[in-house]
């Protein structure tokens, strides 16, 4: 359980370190970490309302932030190129993000096509029933993008690499908040690149993107 701790603990170094310099981002990841959180809320009652929220609100976000506002040139602080941190990257790097979100965009085009999705619903009776449709396929994509990075990291690493990183993911919100919190404030305050720096606090053996 230590291990497992430590690991955790790692990984969610490692994130930040590599993939969080841009105060932008930092906010964006805390606007995605409470709707998340939301989302989590909502899932017990409505889990297609919950899987809308958390595609349209706090993917788009979270994502906005790596793709247009996080720094892809050389990291003088980790002194790590970008190709050299996509390619250690534990979870899902900017391309395999572009993948994902590229299912994600096509999958109302399907429902559009075929009403009953390859015969999992039955035709939508109306504009509501529609969005109803594409909230249980997105709650379908993102658990299955979940599972399937857990599993594929079993066989590329270890289990308790997958174990540790889908935890990871689905804690995330709860430690961007803690994390984040202060963002905007910097943000505000015109500084639009976090200082990181080798700080105490920091997991021994954090080499993990």
């Amino acid at each position: 359980m230590r291990s497992f701790w430590v690991e955790l603990q790692t990984q969610r170094w490692d994130d930040h370190r590599y993939y969080h310099h841009s105060r932008i981002n930092q906010s964006l990841h805390l606007l995605s970490a409470v709707s998340f959180i939301v989302a989590y809320v909502t899932a017990f009652a409505d889990p297609a309302k919950s899987a809308l929220i958390g595609w349209l609100v706090s993917m788009v976000s979270r994502q906005s932030g790596h793709f247009f506002f996080e720094p892809k040139g050389y990291d003088k602080v980790n002194q790590a190129t970008h190709e050299y941190k996509e390619d250690i990257k534990v979870g899902y790097n900017l391309r395999r993000k572009v993948i994902l979100h590229a299912i994600w965009a096509l999958s109302p085009a399907l429902l559009w096509l075929d009403p009953t999705f390859f015969g999992l619903f039955h035709p939508h009776a109306n504009g509501e029933e529609f969005v109803r449709h594409v909230g249980e396929i997105w709650l379908i994509v993102g658990v299955g993008a979940l599972l399937f990075r857990a599993v594929q990291l079993f066989f590329l690493k270890d289990v308790q690499t997958g174990l540790v990183w889908a935890t990871k993911i689905l804690t995330d919100p709860f430690n961007d908040v803690k994390t984040y919190y202060k963002a905007p404030l910097y943000l505000l305050r015109g500084e639009l690149i976090d200082p990181i720096a080798d700080a105490a606090g920091r997991p021994v053996e954090a080499h993990r993107a």
